[in-house]
């Protein structure tokens, strides 16, 4: 004999059914608080503890990338887009130098 239909589920599936919860809380009890901490509202944080070292070198380390991404950037463009990259890349340069010095600074203080 030929059945039409396939044999059910054994028993309830515990995934399923959390999912199908959800689901209806979601669109149903929109007044209710969601389960849970409240997702972050920034991608990127820095944490409290890092010593101050570790945040200048870091930093530099960043606008160094930066002059560098820039500088190759700029190879590749012409005009009033040059300029601006080139403009962005003294800005940055700026910054390093800015760092450059706090890292003396701070190593004279240790």
């Amino acid at each position: 004999m030929h059945k039409v239909t396939p044999n059910p589920p054994n028993g309830p599936d515990l995934k399923l059914n959390q999912a199908e919860h959800r689901a209806i809380d979601h669109y149903l009890n929109t007044g209710a608080e969601p389960p849970g901490p409240p997702p972050p509202t920034t991608l990127f944080s820095v944490a409290d503890d890092v010593s101050s070292e570790v945040l200048i070198a870091n930093s530099y380390e960043i606008f160094s990338s930066v002059t560098a991404l820039l500088l190759d950037l700029s190879d590749e463009l012409k005009g009033k887009q040059r300029d601006v990259a080139l403009a962005i890349h003294q800005l940055s340069e700026l910054g390093v130098l800015l760092v450059d010095k706090l890292m003396e600074r701070q190593a004279a203080v240790n």
